[in-house]
Parts: C-alpha cells; sequence; structure tokens
C-alpha cells in the first residue's frame, strides 16, 4: 500500500512507547490504543489505492439524497419512502472489494461502473448517527474508525447540534485533514443569509479544532456545490493518500492518550547518595556492625591465643570465639579464594526485627519515591513494586552475602608462629631456672647435699636470671605482642567493614537499584519513542 512518507517510522514508535508501558498506564487507554493499532494493521493490509469514503449525517439532513446526487445512483432509499437509513451500505466504483468490505462489515454493497473518474473510490452511507436505535448509532460509530474520509453531512436547521459536534467532530479533531462538512439543502436558506450561515459554521468548526476540514455548501435537490464535493472525491482518489493520512491521525490520536500516561520529566536512576542512604540502612539490620565488631575480637582472641605467655593464654581457649559463635568462622585458602554460597548455611547473625525492618522499608519507599517523583502514578507504582519484589528474600540474601564475604581471618597472623616459639623458648627459660632453684633447694634443705653449681651473673645467680628474666621477658613478649594483636584486630575489621559494605552493595544493587533502574530506563524509552512519534 502506498503510505505518507514518515507512517510506517510513527507506527514503530508507537508500538515501541506502548511495548515499554505496557502494564504501567490506565486499562482504558491501552485497551484504544491496541484497538488503534489493529486498526491501522486491518487497514495496512489492503491496498491504499482504494479510498474508504462515509457519508454520515442526522436524520432528515439529505445524507442518502446527497449519496444518490454523488453516486449519480438511486441506491440509497430517500424522503418518505425511507425516513431513516437502517444500515449501511457501500456503491464501489470499479473493481470490487470484497475482503475490504468484509473487514468494514458492510453487508449491502453495489458496484457502480461508468462514472471512471471514481475509480477506486467506496462510498458508504451510515444510518442516522442520531438514531433511536442503538444499533445504528453502534454502526455509525465502528465505521466511523475505520473508514478512510468523513463526509458529515448537516442541514441549516441543525448544523450546529451538539450531539454532532461533541460525540464526532470535536473528537475527531486530528482527522480534520480527512474530513468534509457538507451544508446540505443550502437551496432552502434565503441568499441574504447564506453567507453569514456559512460563516458562522466555519467559525464553530474551527473553533474545534477543525479548522483543515473542507466546507462545502451544497444542495441534493438543485445541484448546487455537488461538482466541488465530487472533485474533492476525485481529488482524493488521484492521491491515495487518504487512507495514510486518516492512519496518521490515529497514531497522533492515540499519541496523545499516551503521552500524559508517560510523562515528560527526566527520571535519570537512583543517585549515589540515596543508593549509599540504603546500603547503610540494610547493612545495619543485617548486623554488620556485628560481625565488624566480631572480627575484631575473634582477632583479639585467636592472637591472644597464638601469641599470649603460654601460662595464662591457653585459659582464652575455653571462651567462645566470637565469629564462630556467627558461624562465621570460615576462611579462604590461596586454592579457593571464593566461598561456595550453596555450602554455606545461615549464620546466627541477629535478624531485623522492629524497629530495623521498619527503617529498611522506609529506606526503600524512599529510593522509590526520590527516584520516581514527577512521573506519572502507574509508572511511580511500577518503580516501587520493583523496588519491593525481593522484600521477603532480602533477608535472606543479605545474610547470604555475608556468609560468603572472605573475612580474611587466616591473612596477616604470619608473625604468630615466630611469637609463639619465642614464648615458649622463654618459658622454657623460667622453667629451667626454677627447675635448677628447686633442686638445689632440694638437695640443700632436704637431702643435706651440695647445692648445683650455680654461675654468677653480675652477682645474681645464673638460675635466678632464668627464672625471673623469662617471667619478665614473656610478659613484656605478650604485652607488644597485645599492641601488635590490637592493630590487626583494627587493620581486618575495616578490611571486614569494607568487603561485607561491598557485599551489602552488591545486593542493593542487583535486588533493589538494577530493578528500579530498569523500570526507569523501560519509561525512557516509552518517552524517547513518543518524542520519535512527534
Amino acid at each position: 500500500m502506498k503510505r505518507r512518507s514518515g507512517l510506517p517510522d510513527r507506527l514503530a514508535a508507537l508500538r515501541e512507547a506502548m511495548d515499554a508501558a505496557r502494564g504501567r498506564i490506565d486499562s482504558d487507554v491501552e485497551d484504544s490504543i491496541d484497538a488503534i493499532l489493529a486498526r491501522v494493521d486491518g487497514r495496512l493490509a489492503f491496498s491504499g489505492d482504494v479510498t474508504i469514503v462515509a457519508l454520515a449525517g442526522a436524520t432528515g439532513s439529505g445524507k442518502s439524497s446527497l449519496f444518490n446526487a454523488v453516486s449519480c445512483t438511486t441506491l440509497a432509499e430517500a424522503g418518505v419512502r425511507r425516513p431513516t437509513t437502517a444500515a449501511a451500505m457501500a456503491a464501489v466504483f470499479g473493481e470490487e472489494q470484497s475482503e475490504l468490505l468484509d473487514w468494514l462489515d458492510v453487508p449491502r454493497r453495489h458496484l457502480v461502473t461508468g462514472a471512471e473518474d471514481m475509480f477506486g473510490l467506496i462510498l458508504l452511507d451510515l444510518p442516522d448517527h442520531d438514531s433511536t436505535q442503538q444499533s445504528h448509532r453502534e454502526i455509525v460509530d465502528r465505521l466511523v474508525e475505520l473508514v478512510d474520509q468523513f463526509v458529515w453531512v448537516v442541514d441549516p436547521q441543525k448544523y450546529a447540534d451538539a450531539a454532532l459536534h461533541d460525540r464526532y467532530l470535536k473528537p475527531l479533531a486530528a482527522h480534520a485533514d480527512v474530513m468534509v462538512v457538507a451544508l446540505n439543502q443550502i437551496d432552502r436558506v434565503a441568499d441574504a443569509h447564506r453567507a453569514g450561515m456559512i460563516a458562522d459554521l466555519r467559525r464553530l468548526l474551527d473553533a474545534e479544532g477543525l479548522a483543515d476540514a473542507r466546507l462545502i455548501a451544497v444542495s441534493a435537490a438543485t445541484g448546487e456545490g455537488l461538482s466541488d464535493l465530487r472533485a474533492e472525491l476525485v481529488t482524493l482518489i488521484k492521491g491515495k493518500q487518504t487512507a495514510a493520512k486518516r492512519l496518521s491521525g490515529d497514531v497522533t490520536g492515540a499519541m496523545g492518550s499516551l503521552a500524559p500516561q508517560i510523562g515528560d520529566v527526566d527520571a535519570d536512576g537512583v543517585s549515589k547518595k540515596r543508593a549509599a542512604h540504603l546500603n547503610h540502612t540494610l547493612a545495619v539490620a543485617a548486623g554488620v556492625p556485628v560481625v565488624v565488631e566480631a572480627v575484631k575480637k575473634s582477632w583479639r582472641h585467636r592472637g591472644g591465643i597464638a601469641t599470649g605467655w603460654p601460662v595464662v593464654a591457653w585459659l582464652a581457649r575455653f571462651r567462645p570465639d566470637p565469629l564462630r559463635a556467627l558461624h562465621l568462622d570460615m576462611i579462604s585458602t590461596k586454592k579457593n579464594k571464593a566461598i561456595e554460597p550453596g555450602r554455606v548455611n545461615r549464620t546466627s547473625v541477629p535478624v531485623a526485627q522492629g524497629a530495623a525492618k521498619a527503617r529498611v522499608d522506609s529506606a526503600v519507599r524512599a529510593l522509590a519515591t526520590e527516584t520516581s517523583e514527577g512521573l506519572p502514578r502507574g509508572w511511580q507504582d511500577a518503580v516501587l513494586a520493583a523496588a519491593r519484589a525481593e522484600e521477603t528474600l532480602l533477608p535472606d540474601h543479605l545474610d547470604r552475602a555475608i556468609a560468603t564475604t572472605d573475612l580474611a581471618t587466616d591473612r596477616g597472623n604470619g608473625w604468630w608462629p615466630v611469637v609463639r616459639v619465642l614464648q615458649w623458648l622463654v618459658l622454657l627459660t623460667t622453667l629451667v631456672g626454677a627447675g635448677w632453684l628447686l633442686v638445689n633447694f632440694v638437695l640443700v634443705s632436704y637431702l643435706a647435699l651440695p647445692a648445683l653449681p650455680v654461675p654468677k651473673v653480675r652477682n645474681v645467680g645464673l638460675p635466678t636470671v632464668l627464672a625471673l628474666g623469662g617471667v619478665g621477658a614473656g610478659i613484656l613478649v605478650a604485652l607488644l605482642s597485645r599492641v601488635g594483636v590490637e592493630i590487626g584486630a583494627r587493620s581486618h575489621a575495616a578490611r571486614a567493614d569494607r568487603e561485607l559494605m561491598r557485599a551489602i552493595a552488591l545486593v542493593t544493587s542487583r535486588y533493589v537499584i538494577r530493578p528500579v533502574d530498569a523500570q526507569l530506563q523501560r519509561r525512557n524509552r516509552a518517552r524517547d519513542a513518543l518524542k520519535r512519534l512527534r
């Protein structure tokens, strides 16, 4: 079918906008646009060399007489024999158009021969739009949506009838360029009043957005103006653009109803500040501060056992490891730095309750509200639904993220074995000195035997130096080691905080931010498609 330039692109843009907006706009608007697209597809399936023109009008407007006069036939019954048109009828000029008329659902059809200048025209005589029969009005309403060109027949008494203007002319303003208003029975108007009446009708049409509609004064009885009307139809037939203009008008009308449903404000996605706030809120709710503190305490606990004075360090083994209590005592190795999520059970990190859950919900809602501000309600609801889609599973996702985060508790402790060996050497030295002193005491006091030789170190016996020096050295090494352990504890806690926050951010991004951004990108695609459509 020969189409007006740009119509295929506009149709593609409308479909793209609808695909993106579907489910996020009012259902009645969605249904209306779907119906328009279906009608456009139906019309494009037929040849554009055929032009469908419908004559519509009120009872008594002389529509059927005008139909006969234009078509040069007596197909339409008029006057007292049939005061109202009961069913649509088609006069087909040229070749039969059975399939097209079947699509129009017009059973009464007549092939007109001889009028070669009208070849390619299907002229429809519609029932009266103001008929008391509901079925008659339904036929008019249906065909008005399908035809290529409208010829609205009015008479001098009812040309300003509100039923016509409010129900048909105003809603069809987007199709003004394929509309003709025929002021019939002009012969009944006195010459002195004709110009004023025509001017009044022109002013009324212009005020209703129908400035592009042709206005022709005609008389089916005397033939006045019929040549102008026929010439208009012949021009339409030869131009073969009427169908494309009509369809383009349908697309424009669809755009007009869709645009308010999409809005025109910018929606750039979730801001870094809002994302950071949500990450912090979720981190607190998921127990990240608890885990960070446990990492610090666990490092102190393990470091104290490994580097403390063995005489007292063994007592620490009876205290539970804070990370093990949270089921987070897994460590990574060089061969397998990743912890497999499928092999991780739920941790014992306290689950968010009450106020914490309320803060999470509030943060998620605030993120959705901020990012969708200014958008139509349907899109705001879609953004909020996307943000809360994983709400019930979010605690599990957060817990899994914590459980699979490498807390690096097996790194940075390479100096512990050295200190441990040193502490045992110091303890051995202390035991040697204390044992030496004890043996000499037993030999002298209880067995009356000579004491073992005691070398002197600056007038102090070597056993005393070994015993007291070992105790002092053990305590000193333990104190120095504690400083190192504390530094390591703080460093590992800071690293754990960074890694856990990174893990929380990944959960937030995957289950909240990316779904929200996807909705905003979908809306932006719809808006961009509308811009191309314009």
